[in-house]
């Protein structure tokens, strides 16, 4: 079951209780990266593994993911900056102990590639919190791996 998270802003990828922060490199210009993140919602299964479906909803202002093991969230687009960043806040979720989350991703050009820089920043109960930060090396591997799986795909698409 679904509950509403506590409504935050872009500002709370600074201050909040947990930020998990990673940064990894793609052989694409942000710019298309950036199109992948934002643009095509529903290709994110296609290259980050935790996530079974994904789509935009409320015409691109907001999108419905879900991952593995059952988590869903509805979300809201709080910043779409064409080749430079990409965030949204999470409303509804039934993630159990999550109060508010935050997701951003950074774009910087890097030589002829991108610098992904992406933030995971929640408040939660302190089992998630604890939960969380005892994760963050699996974590910071899944997001590797997007990455790495994204530029995969770009790869092939460019060809």
């Amino acid at each position: 079951m679904t509950r509403r998270l506590r409504t935050v802003e872009l500002d709370f990828v600074e201050s909040a209780p947990l930020r998990l922060v990673f940064a990894a490199e793609v052989a694409a210009p942000p710019d298309v990266v950036y199109r992948a993140l934002a643009d095509d919602v529903e290709g994110w299964p296609g290259w980050f593994t935790q996530v079974t479906s994904a789509r935009p909803v409320d015409a691109g202002a907001g999108r419905e993911v879900r991952l593995r093991g059952g988590v869903a969230f509805r979300e809201t687009v709080v910043a779409a900056e064409p080749g430079l960043r990409y965030a949204y806040r999470v409303d509804d979720s039934n993630a159990p102990g999550l109060h508010a989350l935050v997701e951003e991703w950074l774009l910087t050009p890097a030589g002829t590639g991108t610098r992904v820089q992406w933030t995971f920043a929640a408040d939660g109960s302190a089992l998630f919190r604890f939960t969380m930060r005892r994760g963050r090396s699996a974590v910071g591997r899944s997001f590797r791996d997007a990455v790495r799986n994204l530029g995969r795909r770009l790869a092939a698409a460019a060809a």
